[in-house]
């Protein structure tokens, strides 16, 4: 048995090298970016109106002018127009080209337009150059704004779309194969016997791949040694990265660490000191990675949580801080284990507050509603004091 740093070790020294595809803008989000992106040109490309009203030449103001004939008016996607009279003004519109001639905006709110097109200022100081975006202020064309390794997010997006780019260049995931095993479990449109239940692992796994942007491939193998080393003998054949869940403990009927070695594959370790997950296994072969992960739902999902996903972005560059949040309330737990707390955390005053929700044990996934992430609680220590701040692993996208 190894212990959950060890564990963590390990598999991060078997890495993938991920490969590069170019895909289209809309399917980028959440995807690791492989290549440079430049600005195309100036941003913004063009001394750019950031207030409605209207644009003078500073220097009337300075000589004392303080009412302003409007000439014209120069909207958002007009190409520019000139102010022909240096003591007069032309209305502007927010993200407008600034008219040539003028240097200095003037808001709305602080003129008054009489029925004659005669713009009166109520305001006594002003400064050159004031509501106008200069061109090139944030960035120059050239300039890199994104670089390889970056995590897409709809802010990324903008920049994507802001140069251009309807296709982009990122790092693919590996080809990945869910595997659940068990022969009580059955398919979620049949109706279960009392003896069966549904198939929810691999959904599970499927969907958490697919938030990061990984697709997969779902699979279901009886508890039957010989069905089982057939299925992944040709799975080994199409996919780098194989999950399985199920079958990974003691029972009579748990084959998957014996078929997984006859087939090649190297163990490298068997058993983390941890719950859930304890029965957690992991290996290699030249050519794949593989997971399999206790059938126990919230097994399943943890282990994914704590060790899976942080391998793939680990993988393709992703540099992440641990997250850290404060126990809300006194917990013990007297096993020598890490132990993985089910939790809610809340941001309360300015504080990650960690609030438990133990649940009913490996099997109880209808506690998850319930948790947002969990605390990784040392095994050296029996009672966890409320105030003390732990790792915090969270299940969702929006939360730390």
């Amino acid at each position: 048995m190894v212990s959950v740093s060890e564990a963590t070790s390990i598999i991060r020294q078997h890495l993938f090298r991920p490969e590069k595809e170019r895909i289209k803008i809309e399917a980028t989000e959440g995807r690791i970016l492989a290549e440079i992106i430049k600005a195309d040109r100036d941003m913004p490309p063009f001394d750019r109106v950031s207030m409605d009203g209207i644009a003078i030449q500073h220097k009337s103001f300075e000589e004392g002018w303080r009412a302003f004939k409007i000439e014209g008016m120069q909207q958002a996607g007009q190409p520019r127009i000139t102010l022909k009279d240096n003591q007069n003004c032309i209305e502007v519109m927010t993200g407008a080209m600034l008219p040539i001639g003028c240097d200095t905006v003037i808001r709305y709110e602080d003129i008054v337009v009489g029925s004659n097109r005669i713009a009166k200022l109520k305001i006594e100081a002003l400064e050159k150059g004031s509501s106008i975006h200069l061109r090139g202020h944030d960035a120059k064309r050239g300039d890199a704004l994104l670089a390889p390794g970056a995590l897409i997010s709809s802010s990324e997006v903008t920049l994507l779309a802001s140069v251009g780019r309807g296709e982009v260049e990122v790092l693919a995931f590996p080809k990945t194969a869910i595997v659940s095993t068990g022969n009580e479990l059955v398919d979620i449109r049949d109706t279960p016997q009392p003896h069966q239940i549904r198939r929810s692992n691999n959904y599970t796994l499927q969907a958490a791949l697919h938030s990061m942007g990984c697709q997969s491939d779902l699979f279901h193998v009886p508890d039957d040694r010989n069905i089982l080393e057939k299925e992944l003998s040709s799975l080994f054949n199409k996919y780098t990265l194989v999950i399985l869940t199920g079958g990974v403990s003691k029972g009579k009927f748990d084959f998957v660490p014996t078929v997984l070695e006859s087939l090649g594959v190297e163990r490298l370790f068997h058993e983390v000191s941890q719950k859930p997950g304890k029965p957690f296994w992991f290996g290699v072969t030249k050519k794949q990675v593989i997971f399999a992960l206790p059938g126990n739902p919230v097994s399943t999902f943890m282990c994914f949580y704590r060790y899976i996903k942080p391998w793939l972005l680990t993988s393709m560059g992703v540099v992440t801080s641990p997250a850290y949040a404060i126990l809300a309330e006194d917990f013990s737990f007297p096993a020598a284990l890490t132990y993985f707390l089910q939790v809610e955390v809340r941001n309360e005053k300015g504080k990650w507050m960690a609030h438990p929700h133990a649940g009913g044990g490996s099997g109880d996934f209808a506690n998850l509603k319930d948790a947002n992430g969990f605390l990784e609680l040392p095994m050296e220590t029996k009672d966890f004091k409320a105030g003390e701040a732990f790792p915090f692993v969270s299940f969702r996208k929006d939360l730390l």
